[in-house]
């Protein structure tokens, strides 16, 4: 009888063990899964679910950080000062946290059809109507209604993953979704700057949040929840996907006091943290600090922030092949090596950015720091889905929301320092250098959290079955 595609354990002792570890709840194949298998020519449809998904992740990330040319026009156009610029980037920041957990369990409840197509039209929204704002107060609203709408995006992204995806494939699938989004985010920067220039940045949030609307419409009309109910996928396909508990519709209640007391939920949940504060710079920031800290021009600054983006999402590609490679056949260990190894080279990487004078050297330093940075994103989601079982849309939710306390953190430290020092006589990188060097230890802490990373399922594998 055939054995189900990779499944590798009389040649690698470790894989069934490692299998077992990323999603502990998978079932074992059936036999009769394994004949259609070897019967039927399989179709790719999951790979057609993945690209729609990194059209997903795209938008998302475009419409998330095209904010960032716009700070400058913005704070002119509204006489903002730094610090209040910082309380319109955490608008969205907060709400986004806020309802990350909410978002992600009604993903679990309804599905990820409905839940998804609500989020891409409520944030396609709120996107253009921040060219709209007439005032501060306005902003912080819109930007915090923003932030609702887009928050359970990729819990409920996870929670399709675990279900149009084997284990064995699923490092890879994620690492191209993760590298798609941080594809949109680099486009951001640039195009932003270039449509400010020709059409304003009011006009161009309108233009941004219509692309979302669009993908939408054409996402319910042809996204199934299961694969199974897809015309594109046939039964060879079904039986190659497989079928897990985390796959289920779930209707039960969230283990809670398992939860607070898992170590991995904790690691996951501070190392998200970690990573927020360095993302967020880098989000919301960076291309203000080219200008006003380096003395860039607008549109050279743009370019340059989507350079460092554009090695944000190299890495998280690569991540996703050498989790598969490396790191996934390997135990704990080689995970913990990954992941520690990555924010430790970042945090070097930082450094040597810090002790560039010349702009476009000290960028690309610091698109070396975020490629090390994001390479551990396929890990990370790929502990998070193994760890949460039939929970994964909260759960997942519940650590990503953690994450929005190191992203507020930094969007406020950096308008907040550079107001002080301002106040005090500082100047250029005097002015706005420093938020760097707290970024520098804020990685080596990340890298010793996945150092000690521990990995303890929620539930044990057999509950509730």
């Amino acid at each position: 009888m055939p054995q189900p595609p990779e499944s590798d354990a009389s040649d690698n002792p470790s894989t069934g063990l490692d299998q077992q570890e990323l999603n502990p709840y998978a079932v074992e194949w059936p036999t009769h899964d394994a004949e259609l298998v070897a019967s039927a020519a399989m179709t790719k449809a999951r790979f057609k679910v993945l690209g729609v998904l990194c059209l997903l992740s795209g938008v998302l990330y475009l419409d998330r950080i095209c904010i960032s040319a716009a700070v400058d026009s913005i704070q002119t156009d509204l006489n903002i000062t730094n610090t209040q610029t910082s309380y319109f980037l955490m608008a969205f920041t907060l709400a986004y946290g806020l309802f990350e957990i909410p978002t992600g369990r009604w993903g679990d409840r309804l599905g990820a059809r409905r839940v998804l197509t609500r989020i891409s039209l409520w944030w396609s929204a709120f996107t253009a109507l921040t060219g709209a704002c007439t005032g501060l107060w306005m902003l912080v609203g819109v930007r915090f209604l923003f932030g609702a709408g887009e928050a359970g995006a990729f819990p409920n992204v996870a929670r399709v993953m675990s279900r149009w995806f084997p284990d064995h494939e699923r490092g890879r699938a994620q690492g191209v979704l993760l590298a798609a989004s941080q594809i949109g985010g680099a486009l951001a920067p640039f195009l932003a700057a270039l449509l400010i220039q020709e059409i304003g940045w009011r006009w161009t949030f309108v233009a941004f949040g219509s692309v979302g609307a669009v993908w939408a419409a054409g996402f319910y009309k042809w996204f199934r929840d299961d694969p199974a109910d897809h015309d594109a996928a046939n039964a060879a396909e079904v039986a190659y996907i497989g079928r897990g508990a985390s796959a289920s519709n779930v209707h039960t209640e969230i283990p809670w006091a398992l939860v607070v007391r898992n170590p991995s939920i904790w690691f996951l949940s501070l190392i998200m943290a970690c990573g927020s504060f360095n993302s967020y710079i880098y989000f919301s920031w960076f291309p203000k600090y080219l200008t006003a800290g380096r003395g860039v021009a607008l549109t050279e600054a743009g370019l340059m922030a989507s350079m460092v983006l554009a090695f944000s999402a190299a890495g998280t590609l690569s991540g996703g092949y050498v989790l598969d490679w490396f790191a996934s056949r390997g135990g704990i260990g080689r995970k913990r090596v990954l992941g520690g190894v990555s924010f430790f080279l970042a945090s070097a990487m930082l450094g040597c950015s810090l002790l560039s004078g010349h702009p476009w050297l000290a960028a690309l330093f610091a698109a070396l720091s975020c490629f090390a940075t994001q390479a551990t994103q396929p890990l990370w989601w790929t502990c998070s889905i193994g760890i949460s079982g039939k929970h994964i849309g909260a759960l997942f939710g519940l650590m990503n929301s953690v994450g929005v306390f190191g992203a507020l953190s930094s969007q406020y430290l950096v308008g907040k320092l550079a107001d002080l020092l301002g106040a005090q006589g500082f100047t250029g990188r005097d002015q706005w250098d420093p938020i760097f060097y707290i970024n520098m230890g804020v990685l080596i802490v990340a890298g010793f959290l996945w150092s000690a990373f521990v990995f303890k399922t929620v539930e044990d594998r057999d509950a509730n079955h």
